[in-house]
Order: C-alpha cells, then structure tokens, then sequence
C-alpha cells in the first residue's frame, strides 16, 4: 500500500508529510499505522481532482525557501530539512529529507538543510539552460540569521 501512496507523492506534494510520515514504520506496522493509511486514501477519494497545474507564460523567475525542525526526532535528535523550488508562483520540485547526523545547534542543522537546497537549485538551473532559460540571481529565503551571516561572509 505505502508504494502506491508514495508514487502518488510526484504529483501531489499535499500527500508527501503523511505518506513519508507512514513510511517510516512500514516494517513494523501497527493499528495506528494502518488506521493513517486509511486516513490518506479517504482524503485522496475526497480530492481526486488536485494536482499540479502548470499554465503555458512568458515570465520565468525560479525561487526557493528552505526549513528545518532542529532536534525533530525524540530518539535520535536528528533533524528533518525541508525545502521548496518554484518556477515563477508554480511548484516544480519539494524535498523533505532526515538529515544523517544530529547537529548540535540549529545554525549547523540549518545549513544542512541549505546546502541540500542549494544543490537542487545548481541541478535545476544547469536543466533550464538547455532549455535557454538563464537565472544570475536565484533568491533563496531561509529564517535563521546566523546562516544568512555564515553564507554572506566572503572569507
């Protein structure tokens, strides 16, 4: 059942937290984890009709936003980074990730994050040059001003 739901993450990024979520206990399922599956294939039947949509325009600006929950995980203390890429107001890719190891402040965990986040965009702006589109300045917004400092620092 998990890889169907997790197939279906592709095109509808509003399923990806509780599917992955899900995931993370497939080996060792229980009535709770079988009631959430429930759960998710109820909401799909009621919002059968979404997805993405992407219109045919002439603007294009590619942005990103990036996040991470510091110490998410109880056991472990591991955090989980998130981020977003948007090709003008439309999504076109999403990454929700556990990071490998546990950062000992939040500024180390966001910048894991970060790094993540920035590798994507390299990837994504290097795939729309061939297809002639050219960004110098991506913006990338992210909450921790001690990152904004570390990145900013030219040394």
């Amino acid at each position: 059942m998990i890889c169907t739901l997790l197939y279906l993450t592709a095109s509808r990024p509003d399923l990806q937290f509780a599917i992955c979520m899900c995931a993370r206990y497939q080996a060792w399922p229980t009535e709770k984890y079988v009631h959430a599956i429930k759960m998710i294939f109820g909401y799909l039947c009621g919002t059968v009709h979404r997805g993405l949509w992407y219109p045919k325009d002439s603007s294009v600006a590619l942005t990103a936003f990036a996040d991470v929950d510091h110490a998410g995980y109880q056991d472990t203390r591991r955090s989980t980074s998130g981020s977003v890429q948007f090709l003008e107001e439309r999504l076109i890719s999403w990454s929700s990730k556990k990071q490998k190891s546990a950062a000992i402040s939040s500024m180390e965990a966001e910048y894991i994050a970060l790094s993540g986040c920035c590798a994507q965009i390299l990837w994504m702006r290097s795939q729309l040059l061939d297809y002639g589109l050219v960004f110098n300045k991506i913006p990338m917004y992210y909450d921790n001003k001690s990152d904004i400092a570390l990145c900013s620092n030219n040394v």
